[in-house]
């Protein structure tokens, strides 16, 4: 997938009994972001960061969905947590870990494994891909996203 395709019409359960479909999103912005693992200190305080700039990304017409292979219990978790305020998507067989292809090999204590390499996609209103970060330091990043936001909608 490169800047401008068409990105698929994904679906992910987000609750016991819900799903989220990204054809039901046309029409707004939508930034999904990719995390290894639940309740670890990057990703939680890169849920944190889209937490607190939650309403200024609403206020642009846009959602934000976090995924990660956790199953739904530990998004659950996770969420209650903290306070997180927008949905997130388990992806246990990697359907959309694949499509946005952030599963690449990782080096963690001098092993080599597969994992989720922290990425952030902002697809457009009109369904096509806007810009990506791959290999996202967590820092200022939900910063950065929300000024690409502002630069895709002038």
């Amino acid at each position: 997938m490169k800047i401008g395709d068409k990105i698929p019409d994904l679906r992910g359960a987000v609750g016991e009994d819900s799903e989220i479909h990204l054809r039901d999103l046309k029409g707004k912005f939508v930034i999904v972001y990719f995390y290894p693992k639940d309740s670890t200190p990057g990703c939680t305080l890169e849920a944190q960061n889209f937490r607190d700039r939650q309403k200024d990304f609403a206020k642009r017409g846009a959602v934000v969905l976090g995924v990660s292979r956790d199953s739904l219990a530990s998004h659950g978790k996770f969420k209650t947590k903290q306070a997180l305020n927008f949905e997130l998507v388990s992806d246990p067989d990697e359907t959309w870990c694949k499509a946005f292809d952030v599963i690449h090999e990782k080096v963690l204590y001098g092993k080599r494994h597969l994992g989720v390499v922290r990425s952030t996609f902002l697809i457009g209103a009109d369904g096509k891909l806007k810009r990506e970060w791959r290999g996202v330091k967590v820092k200022d990043h939900a910063r950065a996203v929300l000024e690409a936001l502002d630069a895709e909608r002038k």
